[in-house]
């Protein structure tokens, strides 16, 4: 019960021995637990409410709990040296944040979980052409492989023509690389505060604006619900970061994953909805191609 002279819980104790990629591990899955929790509360509350007034709620809440890093450095931190990248990321991650909404309003959770992780892709295109990374044959080949995974989700002429609907966590994901991409240049001349001024700004005008005509106004229940998904998500963002200082990101980054089971389950439990085959299998070579490119990436920094 004693360590150090210091009397610790026994779960304290099991984290004293264990490996930094371990701790970054179990940080990931409660982060990713969080975001899936929150995607299946999106889901109940666009029943009532528009995406946008939504995602609103959830960039307040960014917003107030990145105020102690913004006030730092205001009004410096909203100068920058590249204004047209800003605007790129920010409509990636506008598009992003909206489509994952939206996406879940039209489609079962374990659908378009899944057809959400096609971002990984997206972002190993982007960083051949934007960024001019070198991309050699095995990750092509897994990008390659990933698409036939997003395909057999799709299923198209499975069921007639292809669902449109599954567009939407596609546009999303293609949104989130080109977001993901456009931080990866800006944090070469951009601080953090600058960063997190522009995210959390600018993404809550752009939904915030139309909610001139598309406003309902929650009753108490309503309000709670509304603030505790922004809350649950910015709690899930906090912790997502942490488990990458913690970890090694080629490690961490896989425990993304996790978000199918969570989804599968949180979707069976809430809303009766049970993955077909199809999903299955699509999510298997999906999780299977992007688990070859981390596992690739630690090949070549090893040697």
């Amino acid at each position: 019960r004693w360590y150090f002279g210091t009397k610790l819980p026994c779960w304290e104790q099991g984290l004293v021995f264990m490996s930094d990629n371990t701790k970054g591990i179990l940080w990931a899955l409660f982060a990713a637990a969080l975001f899936s929790v929150v995607i299946a509360m999106a889901k109940v509350a666009v029943v009532q409410y528009h995406v946008l007034q939504i995602l609103f709620f959830r960039q307040i809440v960014v917003f107030l709990s990145s105020l102690p890093e913004i006030t730092k450095s205001f009004p410096e931190s909203l100068k920058t040296q590249r204004p047209g990248i800003h605007a790129a990321r920010l409509i990636g991650a506008f598009t992003a944040l909206s489509c994952g909404i939206w996406a879940v309003a039209v489609l079962p959770l374990t659908t378009a979980t899944t057809l959400a992780f096609a971002q990984v892709f997206f972002v190993a295109v982007l960083a051949l052409v934007i960024l001019k990374e070198p991309v050699g044959p095995h990750r092509i080949g897994a990008v390659v492989v990933g698409f036939i995974g997003v395909i057999v989700v799709m299923r198209p002429g499975v069921d007639g023509l292809i669902d449109i609907n599954a567009l939407i966590p596609l546009l999303g994901a293609a949104g989130a690389a080109v977001a993901v991409t456009a931080v990866r240049k800006l944090s070469q001349t951009e601080t953090t505060a600058t960063l997190l001024v522009y995210q959390s700004v600018f993404v809550g005008a752009l939904a915030g604006i139309p909610l001139i005509w598309l406003w309902v106004t929650p009753d108490i229940f309503g309000w709670f619900f509304l603030v505790a998904m922004g809350v649950l998500a910015t709690l899930g963002q906090w912790v997502g970061v942490h488990a990458l200082r913690m970890g090694e990101a080629s490690v961490v980054g896989n425990m993304e994953y996790s978000k199918l089971i969570y989804a599968t389950v949180l979707g069976y439990l809430l809303f009766s909805e049970l993955p077909d085959g199809y999903t299955i299998l699509g999510a298997c070579i999906i999780i299977g191609s992007s688990i070859y490119i981390f596992w690739r990436e630690q090949v070549k920094r090893s040697a």
